[in-house]
């Protein structure tokens, strides 16, 4: 049986050490989560597959970390302090505040786009369509307000003397306003990209379910900066490349679709998400999206330096094309943990908890188990040290064998590596593996070779 609610998933999550609730020991902090020893784990896997995927195996892709914090300049030319809002109203009833687009796209089964919609005609669909509260189910909102989703800090020690600055709501604009610096020092010619993993932040008023929605998370993304006629060439390829990557780490093809967007940005050619399954149904897990030279064009305008890129051997000079890839963290992690959750009939009387995880991104590869504490521990302990130098390995000495499998299973430990007197008399070793739960006897040196084979990517 799979994982059917995501209040379930987080429950487990934070039973066995993948994530907790922010700031749990003052009751919470609403939306913030901690990844435990185990999730930090996943979660780093699945961003060094990646970066491994998408930047190291890339010859023309060019990493960056950019600053959470910016010149305020920056978010004025993207857009972002002008016009980066959602439309929020009130129910008078409960108090509670929602989103009107997305009350209005539920309602309509997707059939409405609300996004090109005025605050006035939003009103007008939920007024005549009697949209009620989805908490309460009272119907008496107030007027639509944009509720701006920046979050504002100040920088400056002389008070009355502080400039506004903000926590970047996208980690994308970093890569525009290095264009010209990654383009002069790594000598690339275009095509190429700028990729970054970085934190972001959106002041949501209504995030919710689990980790799909947050106010603080992390994305993957990069920008392909090319000429404007291969940039459908480049789209088309990326939107195969990014279901390539989630079916690859273990989501299944049959939950996974494309949803090209109806309505664009006035400055875009085309838009794509990718969407997976979730049990709260089809959600967005992906962008790719053509932004065509909006980006470099208005970082020039801004600043007065010119973004443009001039060809070698032809010497046109353009602004490139921008081809954006955006994939959260935050939001492959749920999904694969709602992808890998199982429960398994082993006896009649025997259900065991696993995670099927891709071995690649699996927390930790091997546990390394003695038999009997007091007369294998020395040994695996040894054997703990050796393997550890290698890949992730954990050590459990407590409880019945047949329980610390079930401990491996429950957090998706792909082999059990069993000390025990043949170890201490012969060097071998039993290694059992989690989806299989199938033995073999392998030499202690041979193990490495036996993981390192099967968790390349």
């Amino acid at each position: 049986m799979s994982v059917d609610s995501l209040n379930k998933i987080r429950e487990y999550c934070r039973q066995y050490g993948f994530i907790f609730p922010g700031s749990e020991i003052y009751d919470g902090f609403a939306n913030t989560w901690d990844f435990g020893p185990v999730g930090v784990e996943l979660k780093n896997n699945i961003k060094k597959a990646w970066w491994k995927r998408f930047v190291q195996e890339d010859m023309n892709t060019y990493g960056v970390d950019a600053g959470i914090l910016m010149n305020p300049r920056v978010w004025e030319a993207s857009g972002h302090v002008d016009s980066f809002s959602d439309p929020k109203m009130d129910c008078k009833k409960c108090k509670q505040r929602f989103r009107a687009d997305n009350m209005i796209e539920e309602h309509s089964a997707g059939k409405v786009a609300a996004e090109g919609m005025t605050n006035e005609e939003m009103e007008g669909y939920i007024r005549d369509n009697h949209i009620v509260c989805p908490n309460c189910g009272g119907f008496d909102w107030s007027e639509i307000k944009q509720f701006k989703l920046m979050f504002e800090t100040s920088r400056g020690t002389v008070e009355g003397a502080k400039d506004t600055v903000y926590l970047r709501p996208e980690t994308c604009q970093g890569e525009y306003v290095n264009f010209a610096n990654v383009q002069r020092t790594a000598r690339a010619k275009v095509p190429f990209a700028i990729a970054q993993i970085g934190k972001s932040f959106r002041n949501e008023i209504t995030p919710g379910n689990f980790l799909f929605r947050t106010i603080e998370f992390e994305q993957m993304e990069l920008q392909k900066f090319c000429h404007e006629k291969d940039g459908m060439t480049f789209f088309d390829d990326y939107k195969k490349r990014a279901m390539d990557f989630v079916a690859d780490l273990g989501l299944d093809r049959e939950k996974l679709r494309y949803h090209d967007h109806d309505k664009l940005a006035h400055y875009a050619k085309a838009a794509c998400d990718i969407q997976y399954k979730f049990p709260i149904g089809w959600e967005e897990l992906n962008g790719i999206h053509h932004r065509g030279t909006w980006d470099l064009s208005r970082h020039s305008e801004f600043s007065g330096k010119k973004l443009e890129y001039q060809d070698p051997e032809t010497n046109e000079k353009y602004t490139p094309n921008v081809i954006e890839y955006s994939i959260g963290a935050d939001r492959l992690t749920l999904a694969i943990l709602c992808e890998a959750y199982n429960e398994e009939k082993v006896l009649e009387d025997d259900t065991r908890e696993v995670m099927h995880f891709n071995p690649v991104i699996a927390p930790y590869k091997v546990a390394v188990l003695p038999l009997a504490k007091k007369y294998h521990s020395e040994k695996a302990i040894e054997v703990y040290h050796k393997l550890s130098k290698c890949f992730m390995t954990t050590y459990d000495e407590s409880g019945s064998i047949g329980k610390r499998y079930r401990r491996s299973d429950a957090i998706g430990t792909p082999w059990c590596i069993t000390v025990d007197n043949e170890t201490i008399n012969n060097g071998t070793v039993t290694v059992r593996d989690r989806d299989t739960m199938e033995q073999i006897t392998l030499k202690i040196d041979e193990v490495v070779d036996y993981v390192q084979k099967r968790i390349d990517f």
